[in-house]
C-alpha cells in the first residue's frame, strides 16, 4: 500500500541531529558494474538497498552473473566473468534508474549476445539517444520496440555483429576517425574510437570509461558537446584508477589503454553525499546542528560542493570525528546566494526548498539538464514554491527565488526522490507542509521519512494508510 501524504511536523527549537545515511547510489551502482566486468569475485561492503540498485542488482542476477546479497550486512558479492556476460540471451528491467539503463546498455552494446532492456515510464522518456548512436557507430544493432531513440530496445551487442558478419572488414563498420585538432599518439587506430555528446547526460561517457574493460584494444572517447566534464565523470574515473584502471583525458578526448582490466577483491562504498546534504539544509534553516556519520571531507563525491554553498549562506561546515557537523546560523538566518550549480545539480532541489527563508533572492544558473531528470525538475520547483505563495522566476537554464513566508500547502512529488526529500525541510519551519507521495524516495533513500519522524518525534507516525 502506498502512503499517500506524509505532514511535516514543525521543530519548535533548533535542531541537535546524528544521522546515518545510506551508501552512495552512484557508487552502488558503479560498483556492481565493475565487479561484474572484473575477473575475481568482488565483495561490495555499505552497499546501498534502493529501487535503483535493486534493479541494477536484478538485471545483473538476469544476465547470468552469480550475485550473493546479504542486505541486513550491507553486503553484496558478485563472481567476475572478465568482461564477458554469462547468458548470451536475456531480458533485463532497469525500473526508473538511470545509472542502470546507461552502465547495462553501454556492457550490453559491447556485447557478444542479444538482449532486451525493458524499463518504467519515466525512465522511458529520459534520454538515451546519444549512446544509442554511439553504439550503433561501434557495430551493435539497436531495434527500438516503442519510440525511437528511447527505451525499451532490443541491443546486439557489437562482437555479436561482428562474429554473425564472420569479420570487422565486411560488417560495414568503420572506426570513427578521431575529428581532434591534436597530433594523436600512433596506435590510436587500433583503438576503438568513438563520438559523443554529454550535454544531456554525463552518464553517457561514465557508462563508456566503466566498461572499456569489455575493449581489450583500448578505447578512444571524442567529446563533441560543449560540456566534457563533471564531477560525477570524476567519481567514474577516480572510481576506475582505484581498481586499477588508468584514464586520460586532455579537455575533448577520452582515453583508455589497451589491456584495461578491474583487480580489486574488496571494495567499501562511501555514505551519499546527496542523502547527507537534506540533513545539513535542515540545519541550515533551523539555527540547529547535523551530524551525519563516516561522511568527511575526504569524499569524493560531486555534492560535497554544497558545503561551500552552506558556508557562504552562513553555516559553520566542521569535520568531526562522528562524521562532518554543519552548523545553521542563528535563527536559521541564511543569506542570499547568487550560484552556478551545473557540477551539482542534484541539490538545486535542497537549496530552492531553504531559499525562502533567505535574507535575499537565491539565483541558481547553468541548471539547464536537470529539466531532463526524473521530473522537469526546474518547473516542479517553480510550480512548487508558488504553490505555497513563493515568488520565483523559471528561466530555461536557471531560477529565481525570492524571500517570502511559505503557507501550509500538500507538495506535489513528480515521482520524483530528490523533490520528497528536499521540500520536507519546509516543514521544518513552516507548520501544515505536507508531501505527496512520500516513498517515491525509495529511488534512492528507502527509510528518509522514517528517520524523520523520528528526528522529528512526529507523533502523527509514519503509518501506511
Amino acid at each position: 500500500s502506498r502512503m499517500e501524504q506524509y505532514l511535516v511536523k514543525k521543530v519548535e527549537k533548533p535542531i541537535d541531529w546524528c544521522v546515518t545515511v545510506p551508501g552512495s547510489k552512484s557508487m552502488t551502482n558503479r560498483a556492481l558494474l565493475m565487479a561484474a566486468l572484473s575477473s575475481e569475485t568482488v565483495t561490495l561492503e555499505g552497499v546501498l538497498f534502493s529501487d535503483d540498485s535493486r534493479h541494477f542488482l536484478s538485471s545483473l542476477i538476469a544476465l547470468g552473473f552469480e550475485v550473493n546479497v546479504e542486505e541486513e550486512q550491507k553486503r553484496v558479492t558478485v563472481k567476475g566473468e572478465k568482461g564477458s556476460i554469462p547468458k548470451k540471451e536475456a531480458e533485463i528491467d532497469v525500473g526508473s534508474a538511470g545509472t542502470a539503463a546507461r552502465f547495462l546498455t553501454a556492457m550490453l552494446g559491447m556485447s557478444d549476445g542479444c538482449y532486451t532492456i525493458n524499463a518504467s515510464e519515466q525512465m522511458k522518456k529520459r534520454p538515451m539517444k546519444d549512446l544509442f548512436v554511439l553504439l550503433e557507430k561501434a557495430g551493435a544493432t539497436i531495434t527500438y520496440l516503442e519510440k525511437e531513440g528511447f527505451l525499451p530496445v532490443k541491443i546486439s551487442g557489437r562482437l555479436a555483429v561482428l562474429q554473425k558478419n564472420g569479420s570487422e572488414k565486411n560488417c560495414g563498420y568503420e572506426p570513427l576517425k578521431c575529428r581532434s585538432e591534436r597530433t594523436v599518439d600512433s596506435g590510436v587506430d587500433d583503438k576503438l574510437t568513438v563520438e559523443l555528446d554529454i550535454s544531456k547526460s554525463t552518464q553517457f561517457l561514465s557508462a563508456m570509461l566503466l566498461i572499456s574493460p569489455m575493449i581489450p584494444q583500448g578505447l578512444h572517447i571524442h567529446i563533441t558537446s560543449e560540456k566534457t566534464d563533471g564531477s560525477y565523470i570524476r567519481i567514474t574515473r577516480s572510481m576506475m584508477e582505484d581498481w586499477g584502471v588508468q584514464t586520460q583525458f586532455d579537455g575533448r578526448n577520452y582515453e583508455v589503454l589497451p589491456g584495461a582490466a578491474y583487480k580489486k577483491t574488496t571494495y567499501i562504498v562511501e555514505p551519499d553525499m546527496s542523502a547527507a546534504c537534506y540533513f545539513y539544509g535542515a540545519a541550515a534553516i533551523t539555527g540547529g546542528k547535523a551530524v551525519v556519520s563516516h561522511v568527511h571531507l575526504d569524499n569524493t563525491q560531486g555534492d560535497k560542493k554544497f558545503l561551500a554553498v552552506l558556508e557562504k549562506l552562513g553555516c559553520k561546515v566542521m569535520d568531526t570525528e562522528k562524521g562532518i557537523c554543519v552548523e545553521g546560523p542563528a535563527h536559521g538566518n541564511i543569506h542570499g546566494i547568487d550560484i552556478d550549480m551545473n557540477d551539482f545539480s542534484d541539490q538545486t532541489m535542497t537549496l530552492a526548498a531553504m531559499a525562502p527563508y533567505a535574507d535575499a533572492p537565491v539565483h541558481i544558473s547553468h541548471i539547464g539538464h536537470i529539466r531532463l531528470q526524473e521530473s522537469d525538475r526546474i518547473h516542479a520547483i517553480v510550480t512548487e514554491l508558488r504553490r505555497i505563495g513563493i515568488r520565483c522566476e523559471e528561466e530555461e537554464d536557471a531560477i529565481t527565488i525570492y524571500p517570502g513566508i511559505p503557507h501550509p500547502a500538500a507538495i506535489e512529488t513528480y515521482e520524483d526522490h530528490r523533490m520528497a526529500m528536499a521540500f520536507s525541510l519546509l516543514g521544518l519551519r513552516t507548520a501544515g507542509i505536507t508531501i505527496r507521495d512520500p516513498m517515491c524516495c525509495k529511488k534512492t533513500f528507502e527509510d528518509y521519512f522514517k528517520i524523520l519522524d523520528e528526528l522529528t518525534h512526529n507523533a502523527e507516525t509514519f503509518k501506511e494508510r
